[in-house]
């Protein structure tokens, strides 16, 4: 097929809720057929119409009708863009397709994906195409996992400019979050918890930090799951629900670095509840919630332009020395994760994989090696995140 890359961006799942907070950030940010050439993509044109003049977007941008059940009209999309931006989750069940046309056309490509089996058989897969054509598969580029993973490598790069070295431990602490569960991320949990009873060797990948590492396993890592004092914090901390995909991104970052953060590195995520008998009494509380199993909210779902914009996080990156000195940052962002911040970070990244072609060579990525800070820059300057020293 002859590839004519007359877009730059084609978001496919715009009709979608989180598809539609990604398109109406493109407009608003980069216009129309302007500085970024951009098409809304689904599987209804009727419905593609519809949400783009409902959005006031008009009709200078293109529509693009694709089907994850239509491999004709997928390969069509991925030839006529230089980036596919996939909001269509779970992706174990609509990204099958889409990854393998993208890494044999060399279309690079970016997601919102938190399904650590689904990656790993996606490396496994398409790896060697994706090198071979040039495509920049990038997974993870929402609240999972970019504060995350882009924290450890803002603070690392700190850490080499004051203490003259990386840390081999990190420890990630969300020091407040709000904002509701993605309707998304719940369908892809609720999918990787039903494969993983059909197929029970799935259980190791999800329980194995270095499910992405492709084969290396490093030092033993923290499991997370239970309350504990932190003493560094001076507070209880509790388990952190995205924490069994972002640690995995982490150390697939490390890996992609060439081991940068030192091949015994150490890396967890908690929660922070605070000090004294209440914070030990939330920390527990958090630990036995299960509201995520039982949530009723669906893709398509999610909270109202208010909610949103009143969302917020901040994270708290600590790298601790083998000499006992230590430096810390902070990631914050403006939005609630799932849904506001989200849109404006998995746009971002696929910008800047448009306005960086040199950055990488082609392969599955994580954020931080394939972006770092040029993805950083664009975050601050453009997306409402913070990325700030804090010791």
């Amino acid at each position: 097929m002859e590839i004519n890359r007359e877009l730059d961006i084609v978001v496919y799942g715009a009709t979608g809720f989180t598809g539609r907070l990604v398109a109406e950030y493109l407009h608003q940010q980069y216009g129309v057929n302007g500085e970024i050439k951009w098409a809304m993509a689904g599987r209804s044109l009727d419905k593609l119409a519809a949400v783009r003049d409902e959005m006031g977007v008009g009709s200078d941008v293109p529509l693009v009708v694709a089907d994850a059940s239509d491999l004709e009209s997928v390969n069509t999309m991925v030839a006529s863009t230089s980036v596919v931006l996939t909001t269509v989750g779970p992706y174990q069940l609509y990204g099958n397709e889409l990854v393998a046309a993208c890494a044999a056309q060399g279309t690079d490509y970016v997601d919102l994906c938190g399904e650590p089996t689904w990656m790993h058989k996606m490396i496994a897969e398409h790896s060697t195409a994706a090198e071979k054509s040039g495509a920049r598969i990038v997974f993870s580029c929402g609240f999972d996992s970019i504060p995350f993973d882009l924290g450890v490598f803002f603070l690392q790069q700190h850490a080499v400019s004051t203490l003259g070295s990386t840390v081999a431990r990190v420890k990630g602490r969300v020091r407040a979050m709000k904002g509701s569960m993605s309707g998304g991320t719940l369908a892809s949990f609720r999918e990787t918890m039903a494969a993983a009873g059909r197929d029970r060797s799935l259980i190791g990948l999800l329980r194995n930090p270095f499910a992405l590492t492709s084969g290396f396993e490093g030092a033993e890592q923290p499991l997370g799951n239970k309350p504990e004092y932190d003493e560094a914090l001076q507070s209880w901390v509790a388990p952190f629900v995205m924490a069994s995909i972002n640690t995995k991104n982490v150390h697939r970052s490390n890996l992609l670095l060439g081991h940068h953060y030192g091949e015994d590195f150490v890396y967890d995520e908690m929660m922070v509840t605070g000090p004294g008998e209440k914070g030990e009494a939330i920390a527990k509380a958090v630990s036995e919630d299960t509201s995520m199993a039982k949530s009723t909210i669906m893709p398509g779902e999610g909270p109202g332009k208010e909610e949103r914009e009143n969302g917020l996080y901040d994270v708290l990156m600590v790298g601790e020395q083998t000499d006992g000195r230590s430096v810390r940052i902070s990631v914050t962002g403006d939005r609630d994760p799932g849904y506001g911040s989200t849109s404006k970070m998995i746009a971002e990244s696929a910008v800047c994989l448009v306005k960086n072609p040199q950055l990488a060579s082609g392969g599955i990525w994580t954020t931080a090696p394939v972006m770092g800070t040029a993805l950083i820059e664009r975050l601050q300057a453009n997306a409402g995140l913070t990325f700030t020293v804090e010791s």
